[in-house]
This record gives structure tokens, sequence and C-alpha cells, in this order.
């Protein structure tokens, strides 16, 4: 067993003896691909620690009781730490692990809990709580990212609170495992500043492109330096960045384009102001890939200068280096930028922007090496629009100027001009920090209505309600697994689908993300379709729930435009059986019509890797975990329907609901094989998206016709209400102001949920039998045309529509019965 001292220890463990924590925290979280995940434990007390005590639960996707309990081996000398990690890990993470598990470990949005004799010692994320895919925002997240302790933080032995990883830990990009289980380096003594540094104004000192250098790290870092220059921006006050950038005039520049002339300069108690001109000692230091001048050890105002001019710069980026050669430096873009990702603009007031819309790969390219390339270009074409400041969730969000609002809104294909202050570096992001405010265009305003051009005679519409939870149903019950924390944001929650449905003035809506409590009066779906109106009822298959998950897929329709015909069908065996949500199939038919349509509305296994192993694993291909599952779905959904699943001899099917797959993997292309027309690549185009995931828009919600309706297609399109909003527009009032919970909130449609509602017109045939009897068009049914369907039923000349009495859509003796039904009724 290899159980290693490091640095953390003497770091922190002063300040945990001092109080009544236990003596372990978990000091790594390894979040990987596929099954790199390990947590890493640390010993900082002044005794060896006994394992046996001690466990670790894993809560999977918000539940409140752990899924896995691992009950910890060996013991820990202080100063020491141990890892514990997936069997299938990689070997340099099992190189240091001195305990290993094959059993699913940790997902993202999976609490990780440390317990001594069963009481809490430390905490990742919060139980009972689904996050979504991950708590945390940007580098510093549980998903896809490794963890490491930061020095003088406390152990988090509250699992219950809300919760936020950046308040311990800084975050690592995915895979970073090099510091598991090794010690810290041994730099107890570092070197000490020079006496008296030489503080005289205009003496000789360290240039900054000296300090920078022409790579990523300072060829300086760990010495102690003085430079004089000018200050370019401050925030070091209140909450903001804790230092200033400086930048070296004009004649101290060393002219090589590689190098940047500016630097930030950690000082939280420094009085400074843009125009001055300091001289300065410190100790250059690299935090996070920021070169830094920090423990000052000397200071001396040198008057005012000017400003130096701004560096004039676009995206994309050349290549990934190329931001070095402005880090710290004041720049300027010379073109206006568009907002790609607004998801943490509430939560940390920033914006993620780019020269264009972005684009999820394998929504619009081949998964595989096209796929690849599109997000590698996606990288290079990103920038961050900060707040300068480290607060979180501010009283005043400050994009679009003046302040964020339900009523002022900055939209994820919006443009932003006048992009003008540092380039900064932090949390694994190039950023700008901003010393103007920026101007805003709605290039993507708000649509009041969906856009169909043709609502034919049918209107169907998909919408994933976001964890639609009505606890007890009767006002109680709360909190649930997931959704709504109390009836207050309950009341919200309902206010805005309500508003948005309604305006979908569909007739017939499937929903995913409904909370799976049957089919009775307190019901979700029933709550729901109240809150609509009296003309709307619910689609009950006769099963107590749908499946076994939390949430379940659900169909609604207005009675008074749409009737059922036969019962609802669904399919339980695999591959619905566990990982996929179960499918829930209905045919309708228009009020006083014979035509009608199969819906089969889906929800197919998130992309989440959770205990992904195998192929299911994620092949870097741009399809991420489960590929394989979902694709056998698609498989299986297309066979079942193909055998007329709800038994009504009904022809043509819609396929809706949240696949979990983009445009152009597998699962798609298994459902073309089979026949189905995706109706918004055919409608909307290439381009067309329902969901934005870390600043790239596509769509993972669908509709497709099988061959027997596409014909019959009007119109297809999305209506964008949710994706493109903040998320600090919802109806959720954690991490918000009770000003905020006002200003923020308004009971319309927007941000009603995360994905944008997809809407199909259809042109159903509205004829009866006895309009279709007819078939010598002599305005009379009767003996003659019975004769002229016989004949052409003999001789095989009887094809549809022509001869489709029943309208089936298929020509069989049905036709003859329907033919005769109308004879014998004149």
């Amino acid at each position: 067993m290899t159980m290693k001292p490091t640095l953390l220890a003497a770091a922190i463990g002063g300040l945990l003896a001092s109080t009544t924590q236990a003596s372990l925290v978990i000091s790594e979280y390894v979040e990987g691909s596929s099954n790199n995940k390990a947590i890493e434990l640390l010993n900082t007390g002044n005794a060896v620690v006994d394992l046996a005590p001690w466990e670790l639960q894993v809560f999977f996707n918000g539940s409140a009781t752990p899924g896995q309990t691992f009950n910890l081996e060996g013991s820990i000398a202080p100063g020491s730490n141990f890892v514990f990690a997936h069997s299938a890990a990689d070997p340099a993470i099992l190189a240091v692990a001195d305990q290993t598990t094959g059993a699913g470990l940790f997902n993202g949005d999976d609490a990780v809990l440390l317990l001594n004799g069963g009481t809490v010692a430390d905490s990742i994320g919060q139980v009972g709580t689904d996050p979504g895919s991950y708590w945390g925002s940007g580098d510093t997240r549980t998903q896809d990212r490794t963890l490491r302790r930061r020095a003088g933080t406390l152990a988090d032995t509250d699992a219950y609170d809300d919760y936020d990883p950046a308040s311990v830990f800084d975050g690592f990009p995915q895979n970073s495992f090099d510091d598991l289980g090794v010690a810290g380096n041994d730099d107890d003594n570092p070197d000490q500043p020079p006496t008296a540094p030489d503080l005289t104004c205009g003496a000789p000192a360290t240039r900054i492109s000296d300090i920078q250098g022409e790579g990523y790290i300072s060829p300086v870092a760990g010495q102690h330096v003085v430079i004089e220059a000018v200050v370019t921006a401050a925030f070091n006050t209140n909450d903001g960045l804790g230092g200033v950038f400086v930048e070296e005039e004009a004649s101290d520049r060393d002219d090589n384009p590689a190098t940047s002339e500016g630097l930030f300069v950690y000082a939280p108690t420094l009085n400074a102001e843009p125009g001055q001109r300091l001289r300065l000692a410190g100790e250059v230091t690299e935090y996070d890939g920021l070169t830094e001048l920090t423990n000052l050890s000397g200071t001396e105002n040198c008057g005012n200068a000017e400003l130096p001019p701004a560096a004039q710069i676009s995206l994309p980026w050349a290549d990934a280096t190329a931001p070095e050669a402005f880090e710290a430096m004041r720049v300027q873009f010379s073109a206006p930028l568009v907002v790609n990702d607004n998801y943490d603009l509430g939560r940390y007031g920033s914006l993620t922007l780019g020269s264009g819309r972005h684009f999820i790969p394998t929504s619009i390219a081949e998964p595989g090496a096209d796929a690849a390339l599109v997000a590698d270009l996606n990288a290079l074409d990103r920038i961050i629009l900060d707040d300068a400041s480290n607060r979180q969730n501010p009283a005043i969000v400050p994009y679009p100027t003046p302040q964020l609002s339900a009523s002022q809104t900055v939209r994820a294909g919006d443009t932003v001009q006048d992009l003008a202050g540092v380039l900064d570096y932090r949390f694994s992001e190039w950023r700008l920090q901003p010393t103007a405010s920026p101007s805003f265009s709605q290039a993507n305003a708000r649509v009041t209505e969906p856009g169909l051009e043709d609502r034919g005679n049918l209107v169907v519409a998909s919408f994933n309600v976001l964890n639609f939870f009505n606890g007890d149903g009767m006002g109680g019950g709360f909190p649930t697994a997931r959704g709504a924390d109390n009836p207050e944001e309950l009341a919200r929650q309902t206010e805005k689908l309500v508003s948005a449905l309604v305006a979908l003035d569909a007739d017939i809506i499937g929903l995913m993300e409904i909370e799976n409590d049957g089919y009775g009066q307190t019901s979700a779906i029933a709550e729901l379709a109240g809150a609509l109106g009296s003309e709307w009822q619910w689609v009950d298959p006769g099963l107590a729930q749908l499946g076994n998950d939390d949430i379940a897929v659900g169909l609604l329709y207005r009675a008074d435009r749409v009737e059922i015909v036969g019962t609802a069908a669904t399919l339980s065996a695999a591959p619905f059986d566990q990982l996929n949500r179960q499918p829930l199939a209905q045919t309708f038919r228009l009020k006083d019509s014979d035509d009608g349509v199969t819906i089969a509305v889906n929800h197919f296994k998130s992309k989440g890797c959770g205990s992904a192993e195998g192929s299911n694993a994620d092949q870097n291909d741009g399809q991420g975990c489960w590929n394989p599952v979902r694709t056998q779905a698609a498989q299986a959904l297309a066979s079942w329907l193909a055998g007329d699943a709800t038994g009504t001899g009904e022809p043509d099917v819609l396929v809706i609901g949240d696949l979990n797959a983009y445009a152009q993997e597998d699962p798609i292309r298994a459902l073309a094989s089979a026949g189905y027309t995706d109706l918004l690549a055919t409608y909307v185009g290439e381009q067309a998206y329902s969901y934005v995931f870390y600043g790239q828009a596509g769509y993972l919600d669908h509709a497709l016709a099988n061959t027997a309706l596409a014909g019959k297609i009007a119109d297809t399109t999305v209506w964008p209400i949710n994706a493109d909003e903040p998320r600090a527009l919802d109806y959720n009032t954690e991490f918000k102001t009770p000003e905020q919970q006002a200003s923020f909130y308004t009971p319309d449609a927007y941000r009603a949920s995360d994905h944008d509602p997809v809407i199909v017109a259809l042109n159903l045939d509205t004829r009866t039998p006895a309009d279709r009897a007819d078939l010598n068009g002599d305005g009379r049914v009767n003996g003659r045309d019975l004769s002229r369907l016989v004949l052409a039923m003999l001789f095989g000349k009887a094809t549809a529509p022509a001869y489709d009495i029943d309208g089936d859509g298929r020509i069989n003796h049905y036709d003859l019965i329907a033919l005769i039904r109308v004879l014998t009724s004149r």
C-alpha cells in the first residue's frame, strides 16, 4: 500500500485540528473519461487513521439513498494520502491506487460522501438534488474534470446544503491525474526576496516580456523581480479579482510579437488606479495557467503615464497558443462577437462569445474525424466575457447593460460590440475582463409564437418539461427527487409551462421529464392537464407507472379536437427495461374523420457516462456514452412500430421526443434506415437546434415521420423560447436575492424549460368514406362504384389513395366493407 505525504496536509492540518472535523478530507476528485474515476483522501491530523470505520458512499442522480457503499481498508499515516479508484481506470491512476472497485462509481451529477462511523466527514455534491449534469461551472465543476482541494479550506460535513465546488476546489482538465497520490514539491523554504529591492523610479527593472516569455510558463517562475509598468485595470476592491493589471510602456517593449507586455499583480490591498506608473517588487508565480506577480515586498508610485494602446484582436485564434501573446494586456476586439452561452450569467456574471454561432459537432457533421474538426474549430473560437469579479450570484448581473431582468435578456445568438478590456486567464478559460461597458444587440430576438407557415389541420408538439414534479399532488410532499423544491417554485414552474403549452395551440403534446407517478387525479400529468383547461385530457396506458425511472414520457390531447383510437401501448422489454425510458404510443384521429396517426413519444438514455463500459463508453467520436444503447432503442422502436404497436391498423406514424442523440448520430441514422424522415432537417435545415450544451447548439428533440405519413406533413418548426435564454430566468428561487426572484421572473413562456418545443403540422384526410366511395365521380354512390372497386382489386389496379375507401392508407377487404356500409346506409 503506497501512501505519500503531501504539503497540503501541512497547509490545512492546523486549521482542521482546531475544529471538530475528522482528520480525513477529500483532497482530490477525478471524474474523467470512461472509468477514470478516483477519490484521494488526505490525513490532515497527527495520528495514523485506521480506515475500518470509514466508508465512501455514492448517491446517484439526485437520490436520497446511497446507490453504492464502499468500506475502506488499511490505514493512512499523518500527512499521507489514500487513493480509491475504479479497477478499469487508466494505468496511471491504478499505479497510485490503494483500493479499487469494479462497481460503477460516480458521474458529475452524483454526490460522494466520506463517512466515519456513519457520520459525514466530507462531501462532494448535494444529496437528494439532481443538478442536471454537474455541480459548479466552467472548469470547476464535477463533470469531466479533476478537482484539487485548496489549502485552508474546511471539509463539507453538510451533504444536504447548496454545493459549489469552487468554494473548496480548483478545477483541472479532464483526465488530469498527474498529481493524484503524488507528494507535493519539496519547496518548504522558497527563495527569499532580496532584503532591499531597488524601488528607485527609472532604475533598471525586469521587463514584463522577459517574465512572460514565449511559452505557457514563465521562464523566471519562482524568482523575485522588480518591474516598473503602467496600471491598465484595477480590480482589487470589494469582490474583484484581487489585483491589478500592468503593462509596459512603449519604450520598454521588446517588439517580439510572441511575448506579452502585460502582467497580473495579485495584491488585494494595493491602492492603485489606471494610469499610475508603479514600481513593484515581488515573486513571479504561475497560478492555474496565469503568470502573476505575487508576495509583493515593495511598491513605489512613479507618477502617471498614458495608457498603452489596446491591441486589436479577433476570433478565432490562429491556434491554441495565440492568446498567450496578449495575456494580461489591454485588448479590443475588432468586430462584434456572438453570444454562444449564457448558462453562467446569473451565477458568475459571464457570457461565452465567438465570431459566430457554434453548433454541436455531431449535429452538423458525421461522428469521428469530421465532428472532431468542428469541435477543434469551436474551441479556437471562444472567449469568456467576464465581469471582473470573483463574486458568485451577484446582486446586479451586468449583462445586458445595465443589468439582466426578465424583460431585458441576453439570448444566445445576440451580438456584443465595443468589447475592450484586459485579456485574462483563469478557471482554464481565456477571459475578457472589461474596462468599459459593452453594447448588446438583439440579433436573436424573442419569437412570440411558433413560426409555422402552414398549420395543416392537426398540430402535434414535443416538449421536454424539465422535471415537472408536483409533490403529493395536494400541495405537500416537497422536496421531491427532481424539479420544484417547494409549492412556490411549483407554482412558478406551472405558470411558465402553461404559458408555453397554451401558446403552442397544439392538438396533441408529447411530454418528456414529467414525474413518473401514475395517472390518477393527483399525478403530475393530471395536474398539468388540469392547469391547461377542461378540454385537455391525458393518455392513460392502464399502468401504475411507466417503467421504473423517476421521470417518464406522457401524452396530452385536446378532447374537443381529436379522439383516441384503441388503447395506448408501451414497450418494456430490453433495451427499454433499464436505461432508456419506456416509449408511449397512442393512435389519434381528428373528430369527424376516419384518418388518424399514431404518435410515439420517447426519451432515450442520456449521454452521461455513469457505469458505461466497453462499446457503451465514450468512443471519442462525439456521440458520448451509451451510443449503442440508444441505437438499439431506435432499432427496437422502429421494429415495434412497424408491427402495428397500437393494434389499430393505422399506417401513419410520428416519432417524437428527446432521443438524446444529435442529427448525425447513429440512433437517428438507424431510424432513417427504417424509413423515417427527419422533419427538422427537412423543414428547418442543418442548423436547426432545440438545446444548447456548453455553448454549442443542436437538437436532441426530434420529430420523424414514417414513409406513410411523410407526404401529409405540412410544416415543422422549433419555437426558440428556452435554449437561448439564461437559466437565471427560470422558475427557481435559489441563488437569487428577493429582488431577483421578482425581477428575473415573469409567468411567460420564456425559459419554461431548457429544451425548446418542436411543433409538427399535419394535413390529415378529412374526407369520410361516403366522400371517397364515389369512384366514378358522378356524384352518387351506387353499384357502379362497387363494381369499379371489385374489378380494380381483382386486376391489381386498386391503389391508394384513389381506392382507399376507409382512409387507412392501404387497399384490402376493409375498403369493400366500407363501401358496402355506405351503400346500405342510404
